[in-house]
């Protein structure tokens, strides 16, 4: 296996990020896991948890749950915009376009985000007034374009990284945990079995996921990565910091105690995203070298 090699710049700016993100969501307080059973190839599809990945979420209002928040409630509101097949030509509705903004407008408003704003300006790579940055980040990921395997505008940077895509029988994208815990509430995911990689040998919070599930019914999309309790303001902030600085492609990160890589591919003229998430590096090497088998 490479040896872990962090990009001393990205990773200074992703932890200074991290800890000031105040709306991160804490495990006991705001979800609990049950992770089961773990599995040790991306290419089987046994079935090692007979539950549901989430044990709970806290979405009550009155004990200040995750819609109370302003950017979850505004992410939230986003996720049923899209049409899943990647054949279907994306059409943007008034109100979406209103949700679009409203969801930049909050996310603009939290400390993580001035911050990545601040960084980018001094590295030249954004617009210093609030309102241009705004609209450079409406482009990256709201702006559709044409992925391959459809027609037409039929993606963009925000549905495939949060969202999810289906091409065919196969799950496209969908490296977000909130999304994840929408989706197997809703029964479309049934869950299958982590990949036992922690992201910290103290930590005994569990923030790094990568998880094998099928997506109603069908397995197709063998596995996903997702942070596990991390703002959507915090994921837009370090994914789009690594499209404008133009790391393409797989960067070790040490983010403050844990140990990451995070994976960005620009699509087009590097100003959309084909993909962006935080895993393990060599999720897949890690645990065939440790020989994990399965416990339920």
């Amino acid at each position: 296996m490479a040896k872990f090699a962090p990009d001393s710049e990205l990773s200074e700016i992703i932890s200074e990020l991290w800890e000031m993100d105040e709306n991160k969501c804490i495990q006991g307080r705001d979800y609990d896991l049950d992770l089961q059973g773990y599995v040790t190839s991306t290419r089987r599809d046994d079935d090692h948890a007979r539950r549901n990945l989430f044990a709970w979420v806290n979405e009550d209002p009155e004990s200040m749950g995750l819609w109370t928040f302003p950017t979850y409630k505004a992410f939230k509101d986003l996720l049923d915009n899209y049409e899943l097949d990647v054949a279907e030509e994306e059409e943007v509705t008034w109100e979406e376009k209103k949700e679009n903004w409203t969801f930049l407008t909050e996310i603009m408003k939290t400390k993580v985000m001035k911050k990545a704003h601040e960084f980018l300006v001094s590295k030249n790579a954004s617009p210093p007034d609030e309102d241009d940055f705004k609209v450079q980040l409406h482009d990256i990921w709201f702006k559709l374009f044409s992925r391959k395997g459809g027609r037409g505008l039929n993606s963009c940077s925000f549905e495939h990284v949060f969202v999810g895509e289906g091409r065919g029988d196969e799950m496209i994208g969908m490296h977000n945990w909130i999304q994840f815990y929408l989706q197997e509430k809703a029964g479309n995911i049934d869950y299958h079995g982590y990949f036992k990689k922690s992201t910290d040998k103290t930590d005994e919070v569990i923030r790094l996921l990568a998880v094998q599930f099928d997506w109603k019914g069908i397995q197709g999309k063998p596995f996903c990565s997702c942070f596990v309790g991390a703002s959507p303001e915090f994921e837009i902030a370090a994914y789009t910091i690594a499209l404008l600085l133009d790391r393409d492609g797989k960067i070790d990160i040490q983010m403050g105690e844990y140990e990451v890589e995070l994976v960005v591919h620009s699509h087009g003229y590097k100003r959309k995203l084909g993909t962006a998430y935080i895993g393990a590096a060599r999720m897949e090497d890690h645990a065939r070298s440790k020989g994990w088998g399965n416990r339920n």
